[in-house]
């Protein structure tokens, strides 16, 4: 079985970075796709950004495309979402995502930017 866990969430004004880190645990992720969600109170759960386990191929929505960077630590299986030039839009919970062979998901990590 593959844990999540998300971190690095908080509150930050407009304009700030934050960047969160999503640890796994287990093994097997060379041919997965690790990457983010959100979800926005009263919105639905919307795809942020992916990052294949081997290799740095990556993608990301339109919302977020030169705002934010997504990266990976293999030795520490561990997956980054650098966030810069947040806005009060962002504001959401922020998820873990793994996608290959299974699909696990983390509890999430609040992220809220202020005006």
């Amino acid at each position: 079985q593959v844990q999540l866990v998300e971190s690095g969430g908080g509150l930050v004004q407009a304009g700030g970075s934050l960047r969160l880190s999503c640890g796994a645990s287990g093994r097997g992720f060379s041919s997965y796709a690790l990457g983010w969600f959100r979800q926005a109170p009263r919105k639905e759960r919307e795809f942020v950004a992916a990052i294949s386990w081997s290799s740095d191929s990556t993608c990301y929505s339109d919302s977020v495309t030169g705002r934010f960077t997504i990266s990976r630590d293999n030795a520490k299986i561990t997956v980054y979402l650098q966030m810069n030039s947040l806005n009060p839009e962002d504001t959401a919970v922020y998820i873990c995502n793994a996608n290959g062979r299974y699909n696990y998901w983390g509890r999430g990590t609040q992220v809220t930017v202020s005006s």
